[in-house]
């Protein structure tokens, strides 16, 4: 398929991913965003001023307003909502509501679309748990103990995952779902171990980390996932399911991260451990067998390459903390 004339709307558009994907769309196609700007990257980019973007400032909660935008698309992917754990941990009513009921208005709102031909539901690598090793998409889900306001955003996406099948089941809605993995890169915003660090270490701050920096994560790039989103909007067979995206070659402790930072930024800053206040993810590691074999997935930008690109971008933006 070819991604050319068609009306694309994204809720939650002007955050970091939404702003790359855009980037890469915006020539051929139009693009709605419908976003809060709660936490917004598209402020830092020109593409406010193209002609073939409208900007809506709504929230998914507006069941009306959201409504009335949607009118027309014949792509819709849905980002919007609430994220980071500290966000999370402070909002965990507003997370459940966000990323829950928001998810079910989109739902109900592009279920009225004539000639819907995608629906990307981005969901979240967190709902394999506080352990996840080499998990494929089939692996069991499975969440933290109820009361910890930190498993909100969690449960709230799997949730979604749920209503997703269940109207590519009941009412044939072309569905596609999206696991990211560790996002990071050149313009993100909000919270995010390479964003606050990279800021730190052009600041010559000591860069802080929560425990002792055991944590395993695998980092991938944002041109890279952007790649597999637009892979799962262009292959036919994509719809009904769910794709992991990240880079299992990217792979290691948050204390590596630190250092890596340190060095490729070439600063003076030292690292501080200080005691972690919530529960944490010790490994989050994808399998990602499954969107090479279907959507020919294949991430190209290894770490050091990402966080230098990622340093350089800050760095000629000057941007502050």
């Amino acid at each position: 398929m070819s991604i050319k004339k068609k009306r694309i709307f994204l809720t939650g558009g002007a955050g970091f991913i939404g702003t790359s994907i855009i980037k890469r769309l915006i020539q051929d196609n139009q693009i709605v965003v419908y976003d809060t700007l709660q936490r917004n990257a598209l402020k830092d980019t020109a593409l406010l001023s193209h002609a073939n973007l409208r900007l809506v400032q709504g929230d998914v909660l507006d069941v009306d307003k959201l409504a009335e935008s949607i009118t027309g698309s014949n792509m819709v992917l849905h980002l919007a909502a609430i994220a980071g754990v500290d966000t999370v941990m402070q909002n965990p009513i507003k997370t459940m509501n966000v990323n829950l009921i928001g998810t079910c208005n989109v739902l109900a709102a592009a279920s009225t679309l004539d000639g819907l031909e995608r629906l990307v539901y981005f969901s979240t690598s967190e709902v394999f748990g506080s352990r996840a090793y080499t998990v494929d998409e089939s692996h069991e889900t499975s969440q933290g103990s109820v009361g910890e306001a930190r498993w909100t955003y969690a449960v709230g996406k799997l949730a979604g995952e749920h209503l997703c099948h269940s109207y590519y089941r009941q009412h044939g809605l072309p569905i596609i779902i999206i696991r990211p993995f560790n996002i990071y890169g050149p313009g993100q915003v909000g919270e995010g171990a390479i964003h606050t660090f990279t800021l730190g270490a052009l600041h010559n701050k000591d860069l802080v980390i929560n425990g002792d920096g055991s944590q395993i994560r695998s980092w991938c790039y944002i041109d890279d996932i952007v790649d597999g989103i637009i892979l799962c909007l262009e292959k036919a067979g994509s719809v009904g399911h769910a794709f992991n995206l990240g880079d299992p070659k990217s792979t290691v402790t948050i204390y590596d991260l630190a250092k890596r930072i340190i060095r490729l930024s070439n600063t003076k800053s030292g690292i501080r451990f200080q005691e972690r206040t919530y529960v944490d993810i010790d490994i989050r590691v994808p399998n990602i067998d499954k969107a090479k074999a279907m959507l020919g997935f294949q991430p190209k930008v290894d770490l050091d390459e990402g966080i230098s690109r990622t340093i350089d971008w800050y760095r000629s933006r000057q941007i502050s903390e």
